[in-house]
């Protein structure tokens, strides 16, 4: 019989740290590259990379599983699937991701890829919110103006549209641009109004093409309207805009 050698604990406890500390090293490189691949548009060449990681369902997949959920929900490099989009974000949220908490909200509120459901809506997006995402803020306001959370209020909802909007989200803009030309929630106010279609209008359309056509039929709609030192002072507030982050 061989000799049994003691090795002593603190290099077995050295030795599996060094194991568990290489580990995010290890699936840092690969999510980095489909990363890289999904902002450089190359959708096909990002699902492959980031679908592995995703399918690992742990905290260091989390990331991953929010990218593919994107992919899933716009039909970039796999098949438009609403539903594998929602399981996604679901599994992103429930790991901790806000991005994911909040585009969760989101499809809760208007019962896309998972059925129609106000609590779980104002669940997930209050829980990105306080983290201060813009994309649930933009949803809690739309919750407080449609009144499907409780009592409508339109000075709710420009508050958070507001903190959204402040922070560049389009949809937010929209929402708040809306309530300063009908003066609901907020004084009527058409150069802010304005001010709010033009920025939304500008916008790439990533996330939803019809935004920015959306604010640029209401920015032209209500410029008709507006006198023409109106629609200079707009103007200037558009080019004095900075995004809450950048300034």
């Amino acid at each position: 019989m061989g000799k049994l050698y003691h090795v002593p604990m603190r290099l077995i406890t050295l030795s599996a740290l060094l194991f568990l500390a290489a580990i995010p090293l290890a699936f840092a490189g690969p999510f980095d590259d489909g990363v890289a691949a999904y902002k450089a548009g190359d959708y096909d060449k990002a699902f492959k990379i980031l679908k592995p990681l995703a399918e690992l369902d742990n905290s260091q997949s989390a990331d991953a599983q929010e990218r593919i959920a994107h992919l899933y929900e716009r039909g970039n490099g796999v098949a438009k699937d609403p539903v594998a989009a929602a399981k996604w974000f679901q599994k992103a949220a429930d790991q901790g991701n806000v991005t994911a908490q909040a585009h969760l909200g989101r499809l809760f509120r208007s019962g896309v890829g998972v059925a129609k459901d106000p609590k779980q809506a104002a669940r997930w997006s209050i829980k990105a919110a306080s983290q201060g995402n813009p994309i649930a803020e933009s949803t809690l306001g739309y919750m407080a103006l449609e009144g499907s959370a409780g009592p409508a209020s339109p000075a709710a909802a420009a508050g958070w549209f507001k903190k959204s909007a402040d922070q560049g989200d389009t949809s937010a803009m929209i929402g708040l641009g809306g309530l300063y030309e009908q003066g609901s929630g907020v004084p009527k106010d058409v150069v802010q109004a304005y001010k709010w279609y033009a920025l939304a209008s500008v916008d790439t359309g990533e996330y939803d093409a019809d935004l920015p056509v959306r604010a640029k039929k209401a920015k032209e709609a209500l410029g008709a309207k507006m006198a023409p030192a109106q629609v200079a002072q707009a103007g200037k507030l558009v080019e004095d805009f900075v995004p809450a982050g950048k300034r």
